[in-house]
């Protein structure tokens, strides 16, 4: 786990339900949950890089990112494993320095190829098969956090976030 540089994460599914929802204007609408963005700003604030890769291309999510400071976006990537190598060179990581979150099948190319490979709980079975690790919680409702919890604490900087707040 100490090993893991780059966490990198789908949005429909992971960082949402999956749910589409769409304005009276056509624009998409998403929700979000906020201990999955207190666990970004964790994730950072050690020092680690967070990114999105997405098969999905929509403006609120390049909004989030912002909101987040999350650098690293790709969107419209329907074949993910290219974007990840080519995110591993921009960062100057190797793949196995990577953790990635998933949960559904254009996710799983990327599962199996990097270091550490998770699913949400909802996360379509192969996904969930291929997965090192798979989260109790579904998709939009803290598997983000839960994840990076889990990569904190086994990776024994845990403890660094918490001082911040005890």
């Amino acid at each position: 786990m100490k090993q893991i540089k780059l966490l990198l994460s789908d949005v429909d599914g992971v960082m949402t339900d999956g749910s589409l929802a769409f304005g009276p204007d056509g624009d998409e609408i998403k929700t979000f949950h906020v201990r999955d963005g207190l666990a970004v700003h964790f994730w950072q604030s050690l020092g680690l890089k967070f990114g999105i890769v997405t098969g999905r291309t929509c403006r609120i999510v390049q909004a989030r990112a912002k909101e987040l400071g999350i650098g690293y976006v790709r969107q419209g990537a329907l074949e993910k494993l290219p974007h990840v190598r080519d995110l591993a060179k921009e960062v100057g990581v190797t793949l196995d320095e990577i953790a990635y979150i998933g949960d559904d099948l254009l996710d799983l190319p990327v599962i199996k190829a990097v270091g550490l490979g998770a699913s949400v709980a909802d996360g379509v079975e192969e996904v969930r098969a291929a997965a090192q690790f798979v989260t109790q919680a579904p998709g939009g409702r803290g598997a983000v956090r839960e994840f990076v919890e889990h990569l904190l604490k086994e990776s024994g900087r845990w403890e660094e976030v918490l001082k911040r707040y005890q």
